[in-house]
């Protein structure tokens, strides 16, 4: 899985022009440009062989109407997207919308506590995290935007494990390894963690923390939390792809 330039520009452009979008672009080319740049990040929930639908948030559901199956096939991912709202008959879901384009960013269950091989296996390499709309705990996942030096053909191994704090079940640590390869250049990375191994809120929001080795030293923040709520069956998690060459 090599270095995706197209993913990393658009995830760049959109961080820097959604800030002042018409400082970007001329008013002529708005509208051309709207539809290059992720508008929502959404879970990809398959129904059956044919049908899929989108989770938008914890509570939102988009249908959409020009594509039938999933283009990740049975797997069940999270994804960049770009949408438009449409008026046409949502069949439950929450609004129905046209999909311009989708593109999956990799899905990865939390991974199994190893003891003493910790760090041999899942590393200590340090990232730095990004504070933007993509880094987000909703619908029953973690979404991380991360920076860390990068260069042509590495690879990144990236986990989330619990801490098995007693006095917080909700607290989560961010592991990378680089195998070696801490040089070059910033590059940044999208991962999703599914948190379904985590203990069940039971309909409440609690604070999550998650905690992660920074090149100043270790950090945390905390992020509102709420189990996932029921939706219809899907399929289970698989890995996609990434901006890096992350596993």
């Amino acid at each position: 899985m090599k270095l995706s330039f197209k993913k990393w520009m658009v995830l760049a452009v959109a961080a820097v022009c959604s800030m002042g979008f018409q400082s970007c672009l001329d008013n002529d080319d708005n509208d051309a440009y709207y539809l290059t740049i992720p508008n929502a990040l959404v879970t990809v929930k398959p129904t059956g062989e044919n049908s899929f639908f989108l989770q938008l948030d914890d509570t939102t559901t988009l249908l959409p109407v020009n594509m039938t199956s999933s283009p990740f096939g049975s797997k069940e991912v999270r994804a960049l997207t770009n949408f438009s709202e449409v008026d046409e008959p949502s069949d439950g879901y929450s609004k129905a919308v046209h999909i311009n384009w989708i593109d999956s960013i990799l899905t990865k269950n939390m991974a199994p506590d190893l003891g003493l091989q910790n760090d041999s296996i899942y590393g200590t390499d340090p990232v730095e995290m990004v504070g933007d709309w993509v880094t987000i705990a909703e619908d029953g996942y973690l979404t991380l935007r991360f920076r860390t030096t990068s260069s042509y053909g590495s690879k990144h191994f990236v986990n989330l494990l619990s801490t098995n704090n007693p006095e917080n079940p909700y607290e989560v640590e961010f592991r990378h390894n680089a195998y070696g390869n801490t040089y070059g250049e910033m590059a940044d990375g999208l991962v999703a963690f599914k948190l379904d191994s985590l203990p069940d809120t039971e309909g409440k929001t609690v604070k999550l923390k998650l905690k992660w080795n920074s090149y100043s030293g270790e950090k945390s923040a905390e992020f509102d939390y709420c189990s996932r709520k029921s939706t219809p069956a899907s399929a289970s998690i698989a890995s996609e792809r990434a901006t890096l060459s992350l596993e």
